[in-house]
């Protein structure tokens, strides 16, 4: 079992930035970030396989960066140029299941922090 504990969540104006941070109990494989605005379905934002290897959704290249600190079993996701439809509860997500997909899929994640609020105001 991993727990996954987020920070760094907060509200700022648009084009503001914020670094969102999730430490993890325990290895894992790959970590990622998702987020789930009301009335929206959940989306995986950005990945990274324990190996540096990472992935973006098409909303978020160039803006978002994610990486890793192994030793400390961390990832984190530094959030630039925000924009109002950024807003969203965002997940810290990882799992220890080895292959291919990640980080290039969102499928597999199993292990889920309790979320942190991002709003970006106009």
């Amino acid at each position: 079992q991993v727990q996954l504990v987020e920070s760094g969540g907060g509200s700022v104006q648009t084009g503001g930035s914020l670094r969102l941070s999730c430490e993890a109990s325990g290895y894992t494989y790959c970590m990622g970030w998702f987020r789930q605005a009301p009335g929206k379905e959940r989306e995986g934002v950005a990945a990274i396989r324990s190996d540096g290897i990472t992935s973006y959704a098409d909303s978020v290249k160039g803006r978002f960066t994610i990486s890793q600190d192994n030793a400390k079993n961390t990832v984190y996701l530094q959030m630039n140029s925000l924009k109002p439809e950024d807003t969203a509860m965002y997940y810290c997500a990882a799992a220890r299941r080895f292959g291919s997909w990640c980080p290039s899929t969102f499928n597999y994640f199993n292990y889920w922090g309790q979320g942190t609020q991002v709003t970006v105001s106009s």
